[in-house]
């Protein structure tokens, strides 16, 4: 998932610095039980708003990452046009109309940030919502 992916890895890769925004995923509650789930024990859990906010208090640009999808993106050092918005809208299978942006920046935010949550995410509801 080329766009997505590239917003995950910021933010999962940028944790892996900040040893509060990281924990392992239960693996070591029950590592016997773990087992047939390796997969999703093997995901770190993320505080996503945590990394957000530590890379918008390292910015000199006040961006509105909360509501904003081009903001999110360019905090995460990503392109924000309309062109990559649109490929991710396609990635994340947005069904609406890709020219009423408005509605499909809406819609983009609330997804990846749904999507962060799905992923290992620690992501707060008023995010989501």
């Amino acid at each position: 998932m080329g766009i997505f992916s590239n917003i995950y890895n910021k933010i999962f890769h940028h944790s892996s610095d900040a040893a509060p925004a990281a924990t392992p995923a239960a693996a070591t509650d029950a590592p016997a039980a773990a087992a047939p789930a390796a997969p999703a024990a093997a995901v770190p859990v993320v505080d996503v708003e945590v990394v957000l906010v530590d890379l918008a208090s390292k910015n000199a640009e006040k961006l509105n990452w909360r509501t904003s999808i081009v903001d999110l993106m360019k905090l995460l050092q990503l392109d924000s046009s309309l062109a990559a918005r649109k490929e991710l809208a396609q990635e994340l299978h947005f069904t609406g109309d890709t020219n009423d942006s408005a509605s499909m920046n809406i819609w983009l935010h609330r997804q990846v940030m749904i999507k962060l949550a799905e992923n290992g995410g620690k992501v707060p509801e008023e995010l989501k919502n």
